[in-house]
C-alpha cells in the first residue's frame, strides 16, 4: 500500500475544513526528524514525544535527545514545535527482548520494539487530547513501513486516537533528511539504538576491514 496516498488524504481533508490538527509525533533521532518536521509543520500542531528506552547506553540516548532539541531550534519551521523527553527506562526494552535476543536486526525483536514505542505514543495522545499520532521511523530505509502502519492501525483501535498512515521515505524524504543532517551538521548515529544493533553495526564493520584487507 502507498501510505503517502493515505498522508495526502488525511492532509486535504483537515485542510478543507480549515484546520489545523494537534499530532503527537514520536521521534527516534534527529536526522529523521528533519525532514518529517519540515513537511508536516505545514498541515499540523506537532509535539515531539521522545520515547526510546531500546537505546543503549543512556549517553547515547541523552545525545540523541539533545540533537532533536537542537534540530527544533535550527529548523526553519512554520509553526512552533513542543517537546516532551519520556523517562529512560532500559527494562522496558530489555522486557519485550526476552528471548528474541539472537534475532537479526529487522527481525521479531524490532515489531516488538516498534509496538512498545508506537504504544506508548499511543498512550500519550490519547491522555493529552491530540488529534492524531505517528512516528518519523518511516523515513528509514531500514524499518518496515508495513509493520509500522499495521502497528499504528491496530492502536487507533484500542486507544481512539487516530494513527496519521505514513511513510516518509516517500517522495525522496529520506534523501532530504540526508540534506538537512550535512546543512545543520546533526549527529547521524551508525545504529539503530539497541544493543544488539550496535553490534550487527561493529560486525560489519569487521567484515568490511577484513574484506579492504584480502584486496
Amino acid at each position: 500500500m502507498n501510505y503517502q496516498i493515505l498522508t495526502d488524504k488525511i492532509i486535504t481533508e483537515n485542510m478543507n475544513k480549515n484546520i489545523v490538527p494537534k499530532l503527537l509525533l514520536h521521534a527516534c533521532c534527529a536526522p529523521c526528524s528533519s525532514y518529517t518536521l519540515e513537511y508536516l509543520t505545514n498541515y499540523f500542531d506537532i509535539t515531539i514525544l521522545y520515547y526510546n528506552p531500546n537505546i543503549s547506553p543512556e549517553s547515547e540516548f541523552k545525545k540523541r535527545v539533545s540533537e532533536v532539541k537542537k534540530l527544533i531550534q535550527v529548523l526553519p519551521l512554520k509553526n512552533k514545535i513542543s517537546f516532551v523527553e519520556d523517562e529512560y527506562n532500559y527494562n522496558d526494552f530489555l522486557e519485550i527482548a526476552n528471548g528474541l535476543e539472537k534475532e537479526r536486526e529487522g527481525g521479531k525483536r524490532c515489531y516488538k520494539c516498534y509496538e512498545l514505542r508506537l504504544e506508548r505514543a499511543a498512550q500519550y495522545a490519547s491522555s493529552h487530547g491530540f488529534d492524531y499520532f505517528t512516528t518519523t521511523l518511516s523515513i528509514s530505509p531500514h524499518k518496515n513501513s508495513n509493520w509500522l502502519n499495521e502497528i499504528g492501525g491496530k492502536l487507533e483501535e484500542k486507544y481512539g486516537i487516530k494513527y496519521l498512515y505514513s511513510d516518509f521515505k516517500k517522495r525522496n524524504g529520506y534523501k532530504r533528511s540526508i540534506e538537512l543532517s550535512k546543512k545543520y551538521n546533526l549527529y547521524r548515529q551508525d545504529y539503530c539504538g539497541c544493543i544488539y544493533s550496535k553490534m550487527e553495526s561493529l560486525k560489519r564493520k569487521e567484515e568490511k576491514n577484513e574484506k579492504c584487507k584480502i584486496t
